[in-house]
């Protein structure tokens, strides 16, 4: 990480909590999660509905 963005980071901790930036992280990681899922189940939905 830059030394900009860990200091944003710290200054977040400091002032809004440990929990609340945890959270959003943990939301956002989710979220790239849950979109890759959804088209890979697009696809396969594709491909079952080729086989029938």
């Amino acid at each position: 990480m830059s030394r900009d963005i860990l200091e944003q980071v710290l200054g977040m901790i400091g002032n809004i909590g440990f929990p609340i930036v945890v959270s959003v992280y943990l939301l956002v990681r989710i979220e790239n999660k849950m979109e890759s899922l959804t088209e890979s189940i697009q696809s396969l939905t594709s491909a079952i509905n080729k086989m029938k």
